[in-house]
């Protein structure tokens, strides 16, 4: 199997719309072993479908406890919050510093079709928190204050 194409920031498609997925198909199963290959591949522990130039709301994880694939995950409770610096796999070499809840519950379809509710906290937390905003459009960058994001500006133009 090769890694998918990761898409980079400015690519438009990590800005639209993500479409909800109706049943979990071959193809969805095939793209969810696609997408882990691949976020492992670069070394991340999360990937959205966005990331892959998909507008679909599937994401992966795998913080070392063993996958977790969800379709059309949904945050259903959070508690607590923390900051801590993250990185992201479409915008290589930049991390920011986000407060996030510390423990999340999140309802979704597994790679088997079946509606499961996932309580997450720590670290699994924070990458369910950052992959659903990529179905969402958002990105770590959005998270940085006007003075922060032209400093970024200039330091994506100097490379």
């Amino acid at each position: 199997m090769e890694p998918l194409e990761i898409r980079k920031y400015p690519d438009s498609i990590l800005r639209k719309k993500t479409f909800e997925v109706k049943e979990i198909t071959e193809e969805e199963v095939k793209l969810f072993e696609e997408m882990l290959f691949t976020m492992r591949h670069f070394a991340g522990i999360g990937l959205a479908a966005p990331q892959i130039g998909i507008s679909k709301k599937l994401i992966v994880a795998d913080i070392g406890d063993g996958p977790v694939m969800l379709a059309n995950p949904k945050i259903l409770k959070t508690k607590g919050a923390g900051k801590m610096e993250e990185g992201c796999l479409s915008i290589p070499g930049i991390n920011v510093i986000i407060k996030r809840a510390e423990e999340v519950i999140v309802n979704g379809l597994n790679e088997k079709g079946k509606v499961i509710e996932l309580k997450a906290q720590g670290l699994l937390a924070r990458v369910l928190q950052h992959e659903i905003d990529h179905l969402n459009g958002r990105l770590i960058i959005d998270y940085l204050s006007l003075l922060e994001k032209f400093r970024l500006r200039l330091q994506m133009k100097r490379r």
